[in-house]
C-alpha cells in the first residue's frame, strides 16, 4: 500500500480547490477563444475574466477597474515598484521597504539601486518580526515616492501593522505610494484596501487554493504607473498580453471560496492544530525556539529553530518519511545561504540555518499533526548524534 504523504508547506502553494477546477474546465476545453476577439468565440472568455475581476475587487473592497491581472505576485510586485518609480517626477526617487520583504520586492529594488535609478532605506523589524510604523516614519525623506511593507511575512508569518502605517503615511508623506504585498495574508485576514489606506496591493492565486499562473495588483484610482510590458493593450494597457483565461477564472472562484465565510471557521481549526503542533514539538525536544511573535502571527505558521540541527538535513530526512516542510520561502529554498528574514530578526547565521517552517492549511488533519509529533523527536535525535 502506497504511503500517504503529508504536506506542511501551504505558504509555498496550496492544492487547487475543487470548485476552482470545475470553474476552469470550460476554458481549458470548449471556450478556447481569445478574450480580445470581437466575435462570439471571444465573448464568453471576456465575460468570465470580468466576472473574476469583480470577485477579486469585492475581496479587496475595490472597484473592478482598480484590478490589474498578472501572471502572479512576482509580476504584480515588479509592476507596482517599477511602474511607480518610472512614473515619478523625482530626479532620484527614494524608496522605503522593510528589510524582510519577499525576494520579488527586494530583488527589483536592488536592481533599480544597481542601475542608479533609486535610493533606498531598508527598515529593520523588531526581534519579534514586526515592522513598526515609527521606524517607517523615521526612514521617510522629502523625495520618498514608494513604501513597501508586506502584510504577513512569508517565512515567519508575523502580521505587520499595515493599517497603522497607511494612516501614518497619509499624514507624514502624502506624496508616497504605499504598497502592501498581501499574498500570505489573503487566506486569513481582511484585505480591504480602503481600510489599509494603500495604493497597491498584491495577491497570488495559488496561495488561495487557486491555480498557478494568475495574480492581481490593486492600483488605486488616479495613481500613475508606467507599464513594462507593451503590446495589445490588455488590462487597461497596464499589462499587455493575451490573458490566461482558465487560471484567472480559477482565481476568481478561489477568491470567492476564501471570502464566503468558510475561512473564519477554517482558521479556528488551523490555529488549534498549529498550537498543538508547536507545544508538542517544544515538549518533546529540548532546544526548540519559535522565531517571531506568536500572538501577532497568522494561524497557519510555525517557524522554529532547533538547536544543534541543520534545518536542510532535517527537512530532507522528514521528506524521506513522507512529511514535507520548508527551510524558507519556496523562492529561495534552493539557496545555501541563511534566510535574510531570520537574519533581520537578529538571529545568528547558525540559528538561521537551524530554522525551518511549517505551514498548515484547510486540508490539514489532526492525524497528520500527530504523526509528525511522533516522528520529529526521533529525527532530531538522529541528526544531533
Amino acid at each position: 500500500m502506497k504511503r500517504r504523504r503529508i504536506y506542511f508547506d501551504y505558504a509555498a502553494s496550496t492544492p487547487l480547490d475543487s470548485n476552482a477546477l470545475k470553474a476552469m474546465m470550460p476554458y481549458l476545453k470548449r471556450e478556447f477563444g481569445n478574450p480580445s476577439s470581437a466575435h462570439g468565440f471571444g465573448q464568453a472568455p471576456r465575460a468570465a475574466i470580468e466576472e473574476a475581476r469583480e470577485r477579486v475587487a469585492e475581496f479587496l473592497g475595490a472597484a473592478p477597474e482598480d484590478i490589474v491581472f498578472t501572471s502572479g505576485a512576482t509580476e504584480a510586485n515588479n509592476l507596482a515598484i517599477q511602474g511607480a518609480v518610472f512614473a515619478s517626477k523625482e530626479k532620484k526617487p527614494h524608496i522605503v521597504a522593510s528589510s524582510f520583504e519577499h525576494e520579488s520586492v527586494l530583488g527589483v529594488i536592488k536592481e533599480l539601486e544597481r542601475r542608479g535609478s533609486v535610493e533606498t532605506t531598508y527598515v529593520e523589524p523588531t526581534g519579534e518580526g514586526i515592522v513598526e510604523a515609527g521606524r517607517v516614519e523615521k526612514a521617510l525623506k522629502r523625495n520618498t515616492v514608494f513604501v513597501s511593507v508586506m502584510y504577513v511575512n512569508s517565512e515567519i508569518g508575523t502580521v505587520q501593522p499595515v493599517e497603522e502605517i497607511g494612516k501614518m503615511l497619509q499624514k507624514a508623506a502624502p506624496q508616497a505610494l504605499f504598497h502592501v504585498d498581501a499574498v500570505q495574508a489573503a487566506p486569513f485576514l481582511d484585505c480591504n484596501t480602503a481600510r489599509i489606506s494603500c495604493h497597491f496591493m498584491t495577491l497570488s492565486s495559488h496561495k488561495l487554493y487557486g491555480p498557478k499562473g494568475a495574480g492581481a495588483l490593486f492600483v488605486k484610482k488616479g495613481v500613475s504607473l508606467t507599464p513594462f510590458l507593451y503590446g495589445g493593450g490588455q488590462e487597461r494597457a497596464m499589462r499587455s498580453g493575451t490573458e490566461n483565461v482558465a487560471s484567472l477564472v480559477g482565481f476568481g472562484a478561489a477568491v470567492r471560496e476564501a471570502a464566503n465565510g468558510r475561512t473564519a471557521i477554517a482558521n479556528v481549526k488551523i490555529r488549534h492544530l498549529r498550537d498543538r503542533m508547536l507545544k508538542g514539538m517544544m515538549r518533546a525536544v529540548p532546544g526548540v525556539e519559535l522565531n517571531g511573535s506568536l500572538e501577532l502571527r497568522v494561524p497557519s505558521n510555525i517557524n522554529v529553530r532547533v538547536e544543534g540541527v541543520a534545518a536542510r538535513e532535517l527537512a530532507q530526512v522528514l521528506d524521506t518519511k513522507g512529511i514535507a516542510v520548508a527551510t524558507g520561502s519556496a523562492c529561495t529554498e534552493r539557496s545555501q545561504e541563511p534566510s535574510h528574514v531570520l537574519l533581520s530578526l537578529g538571529l545568528s547565521r547558525q540559528e538561521a540555518l537551524s530554522s525551518f517552517r511549517i505551514t498548515l492549511g484547510k486540508h490539514t488533519m489532526k492525524e497528520e499533526v500527530e504523526k509528525f509529533l511522533k516522528v520529529f523527536p526521533a529525527v532530531v535525535s538522529q541528526l544531533r548524534i
